[in-house]
């Protein structure tokens, strides 16, 4: 890497912690090798309605909130694919990792349907407002039953513990950037899908959106390389 491509690596990392910091989303394109998807991902604690809106329509996936495995364990949040008995949750192979992080989709008690902008915005601050008593001790399963129930439509993924020493998906790219900007346990990642072939969204196309909306872009190799 020549001094020029560290500079501009540094440089993005700086932004991106700093943007984490203010509450605003950044874009993360995780590995060509991998899913070779962009997401956006916003602190949890900092989601409106507003910016609900623009993952369902500048992005277009779905819309998850990822905890970090300590306040996932302290509210006793399973992964999915483990609790569910039927046949087609045996033998799920995914091509691009060893497992999926999907915990429970849920709502928050207070909202109506859920899935309106304002509905989901309110699950996921009251998520990260739960995520970030957990991991101090000040909050527990029961806690989680009496504030949200499942099945909802706010999909839980659960990091791993280690984060990027043990999986390297949107949600530890996500959650370790967070843990790095100091915000807490919780962000929102939602990928970004192309409206013309439907597929995820080219990676030049992810960066000229970030250029255009001021919002920091990174790749995964570089988060990687920046928190080693």
């Amino acid at each position: 890497m020549t001094v020029t491509t560290t500079k501009q690596t540094d440089d993005a990392f700086g932004r991106a912690l700093a943007a984490f910091r203010a509450g605003d989303p950044i874009l993360v394109h995780d590995f060509d090798d991998r899913e070779g998807e962009t997401d956006i991902i916003y602190p949890a604690h900092s989601v409106a309605a507003a910016d609900v809106a623009r993952l369902r329509n500048d992005a277009g996936g779905l819309v998850c909130a990822a905890v970090s495995d300590a306040a996932a364990e302290a509210m006793n949040l399973p992964f999915l694919g483990s609790e569910i008995d039927h046949p087609a949750a045996a033998d799920h192979e995914l091509a691009y990792d060893d497992r999926s992080s999907f915990s429970l989709p849920v709502n928050y008690r207070e909202t109506f349907t859920g899935i309106t902008d304002d509905d989901r915005a309110l699950t996921i601050t009251k998520l990260s407002e739960a995520a970030d008593a957990a991991v101090d001790g000040e909050y527990d399963a029961d806690d989680f039953a009496a504030d949200f129930r499942t099945p909802g439509h706010v999909t839980l993924l659960r990091g791993a513990p280690g984060l990027l020493d043990d999986r390297r998906g949107h949600t530890e790219l996500g959650l370790a950037l967070a843990d790095e900007a100091g915000i807490g346990p919780a962000v929102v990642v939602c990928e970004m899908l192309d409206d013309e072939s439907g597929a995820a969204l080219p990676t030049a196309a992810a960066r000229e959106y970030a250029e255009r909306r001021g919002f920091p872009f990174l790749d995964g190799d570089s988060i990687v390389d920046s928190l080693a």
